[in-house]
């Protein structure tokens, strides 16, 4: 009963001044409003780009090899075929290597950027895709003998032969200042429908494909394997078998403690995204929250304005016999529920915001219960905080003193 009187004075004293309280509470909806519009944006951004890198390979394992002494080659095929059979969880590898070239037949010539590894290759490439089309993609035979083979993607077939099936038709490869003559054995689907329109695809590069084995013969410069894509099953199984594929190349190469091999994976990049996101967007919030403190000073001003024009309605209570205890739960119970209202605006403007500004970025907005009982929890700490002293201060008032005051 005590409360729930309490509680009606402080909302009467509140609508009695309206637009008072409204701008006392301002500074906490503004507060407010941007602390949960940029988490919940930066939240939605944040597990966009998780998702999206997550498609392009969370179970992919990166293996890279630097020799300071440039003594030789550090992955060989054959350390490909020992990796491939002595450990069970590798689903695929091959070779990450990319460069430029020119890629022409007599009619039409254009710059390309040519992904070369073992068969592998069709499901790590993140150049092209793995869905066929036309054909087959090159297969171990290939690879094993060095066939002069190679798969295009139907946006190169389309701008080199205006059609798609161009299986065995002869495609002109310039790389390195040598030239291959390569069979087109197989079409994967191509991505420049994605950006129709977007681009000028005259100036885009086309990709292609063709075994590692094929390139190195042919030119030998590009022998070395600096860099190769393992796929494994599972999340779970990235790290032990990052740790066996290192083990196992320094002991087939004599490494052991020259640190020569590394291997890194998607989940530790990914790791270090989220990290640097998560900083960023709680700086930003943490600098939107200082609106939190200005309007918890707006409230203990507008309280100590409330404790002086009501002193005399203060020494009436007591005389009458409300105790210093009963007068500070009044003027602190007001001051909570000013800043529990101006939260609850604040949260509802900010999830309007949010989902304004995520539908202009084409992400969904994550606003989660945490963030919404944080908010509440904290407009309701700034009102007890800035309004305990404008409390004590009305508590501790003389009531004959206060039934003087004019």
């Amino acid at each position: 009963m005590f409360i729930k009187e309490n509680f009606k004075m402080a909302l009467d004293s509140i609508f009695a001044n309206k637009m008072r309280s409204f701008l006392t509470m301002l500074g906490i909806i503004i507060g407010i409003a941007s602390v949960i519009a940029i988490l919940a944006v930066g939240n939605g951004a944040a597990d966009e780009i998780t998702t999206t890198f997550s498609d392009i390979g969370a179970t992919t394992i990166s293996l890279s090899a630097n020799d300071p002494d440039q003594s030789g080659d550090l992955i060989t095929n054959d350390d490909l075929n020992v990796l491939k059979e002595s450990i069970d969880e590798i689903r695929y590898v091959s070779p990450n290597e990319t460069m430029s070239g020119t890629i022409s037949t007599d009619e039409e010539a254009r710059q390309s950027v040519i992904s070369y590894g073992t068969p592998d290759l069709q499901f790590l490439s993140q150049a092209m895709s793995s869905t066929l089309v036309e054909g087959r993609y090159f297969n171990q035979v290939d690879f094993d003998e060095a066939q002069d083979v190679v798969v295009i993607d139907t946006d190169g077939a389309e701008a080199l032969f205006d059609r798609i099936d161009v299986v065995g038709e002869t495609l002109r490869v310039t790389v390195a200042q040598s030239q291959l003559n390569l069979r087109i054995v197989g079409v994967v689907e191509g991505s420049f429908g994605d950006m129709e329109g977007a681009f000028d695809t005259d100036q885009i590069p086309l990709f292609i494909a063709m075994p590692h084995s094929t390139i190195s013969n042919q030119v030998p410069q590009l022998t070395g394997m600096d860099s190769v894509a393992i796929e494994v099953e599972t999340t779970e199984q990235i790290e032990p078998v990052s740790n066996q594929v290192v083990r196992l190349l320094e002991l087939r190469n004599n490494a052991v403690g020259d640190n020569v091999y590394s291997a890194t994976n998607f989940l530790q990049a990914l790791d270090q995204v989220n990290n640097v996101l998560s900083l960023f967007i709680n700086f930003i919030a943490a600098v939107a929250a200082i609106a939190l403190l200005v309007g918890g000073i707006g409230v203990m001003n507008i309280m100590l304005v409330s404790v002086t024009e009501r002193t005399r309605e203060i020494g009436t209570r007591k005389a009458l016999g409300a105790t210093t205890h009963t007068i500070l739960i009044q003027f602190l119970m007001e001051s909570i529920i000013l800043s529990v209202i101006g939260g609850m605006i604040g949260l509802t403007l900010g999830i309007i915001l949010s989902n304004i500004i995520a539908g202009a970025l084409d992400i969904a907005p994550i606003i989660t219960l945490g963030s919404v009982a944080l908010v509440l929890l904290f407009s309701t700490a700034v009102g007890v905080f800035f309004g305990i002293y404008p409390a004590r201060k009305a508590a501790k008032l003389n009531p004959i003193d206060a039934l003087r005051y004019e």
